[in-house]
């Protein structure tokens, strides 16, 4: 068995690697685990089909031989104002601008922490003499990186159902080896996960547009912004249309009014910096009719090497036309022109979710200036 001061090199050299935090788990069903079942019988998967693999309820499932986890977290805030700032301001310029979540703003994070973790694994194998195996997960695979992260004392799961640090709040994407190394865990047997200090606070709940959060630490995903601009492929209901407001990639909303995150720590990785192209063309506040006029081609250019890919063109294409319903109402003289014509051109368009959210989008704005 490995001693602590071998796990202590692991956590070093993952920080060496510039992972923000770092700790070691042993591979078990945590009660967490065992309740994402009932959390699918439920139906609040919608259609993310591959939660249902059972061997994201089942960490022995994953690799022969597993022993233990290594839990890595890279900080991915910026030193941009949240959505919940922006929002106001692009209220009163009267913009037609929507929002992209905030870890789509730069390079694909999957790949980011792909490569980190495969440099830590590499590292190991120099380390470690003896034969073993390990196997690297960016939000990859049928792991719940969350529950392996808590119980390798990086932060509890917050009311949000997030990862929440104490110091680095939740701007955390996370990454696990798994190994059939034999290592301590960072929490000995006397120590539990870190305390839940959520306390009385429910500000992500009542800030929530679409109510996803139906109760404390429970996420109804069918309702959540993010599921319905990315992993939904068929139109988004319109019972959630006018909640989603300006949100084209994502939604920032429960992070951003959380007190943890007011002060958390700003990124210096220059691979998750926004890419900033133009005025015209930044995904930060990005032009809605910039995104709907969007041809294929331009598409995987675009967003080559990025996250955004994940909705596919015609769900972003979708998406900015349910904004520019929910923001087009103010528009006025050549704006207001311009944009009716390339809605009534998407209406148009042989895709039914385009079609059928361009001319949605049409009749909200001219409900407006009856």
């Amino acid at each position: 068995m490995g001693t602590d001061a071998d796990r202590t090199w692991i956590i070093e050299r993952a920080k060496g690697l510039g992972f923000d935090l770092c700790g070691v788990v042993r591979a078990e069903r945590f009660p967490e685990l065992r309740q994402f079942e009932e959390w699918l019988e439920r139906g609040y998967a919608g259609e993310m089909k591959y939660l249902e693999d059972p061997r994201r309820a089942n960490p022995e499932l994953v690799m022969q031989d597993l022993r233990n986890v290594i839990v890595c977290a890279l900080n991915y805030n910026t030193a941009h104002p949240y959505s919940t700032e922006a929002a106001a301001s692009a209220t009163t310029q009267g913009s037609l601008q929507g929002w992209m979540s905030r870890y789509a703003w730069g390079d694909d994070y999957h790949e980011v922490m792909w490569g980190k973790l495969n440099a830590l694994a590499e590292a190991l194998k120099e380390k470690f003499p003896e034969p073993f195996t390990t196997r690297a997960y960016a939000d990859t695979g049928p792991v719940a990186e969350r529950v392996f992260a808590k119980y390798a004392g990086l932060g509890w799961l917050g009311k949000n159902t997030l990862l929440l640090n104490e110091k680095h709040g939740s701007w955390l994407f996370l990454g696990v080896i798994f190994t059939s190394l034999d290592l301590p865990p960072s929490l000995g047997p006397a120590e539990g996960p870190p305390a839940d200090l959520c306390g009385n606070c429910r500000q992500c709940l009542d800030a929530c547009p679409t109510d996803a959060l139906i109760e404390p630490y429970v996420l109804d995903a069918r309702r959540c912004i993010s599921y319905l601009t990315i992993e939904l492929r068929s139109s988004i209901p319109e019972e959630f249309r006018e909640a989603i407001g300006w949100h084209v990639y994502g939604c920032d909303i429960c992070q951003d009014v959380c007190p943890y995150n007011c002060q958390a720590p700003v990124t210096t990785l220059e691979k998750f910096q926004p890419r900033q192209k133009d005025n015209e063309k930044s995904l930060i506040r990005p032009s809605l009719e910039w995104l709907a006029a969007m041809g294929q081609a331009e598409f995987r250019e675009t967003f080559r090497n990025s996250a955004v890919k994940r909705t596919k063109w015609a769900g972003l294409v979708r998406n900015a036309c349910v904004a520019i319903g929910n923001v087009g109402g103010g528009a006025g003289g050549p704006d207001r022109a311009r944009i009716l014509e390339l809605l009534k051109g998407l209406k148009e368009s042989k895709v039914t979710t385009i079609a059928e959210s361009a001319d949605w989008a049409l009749r909200r704005i001219q409900q407006t200036h009856e």
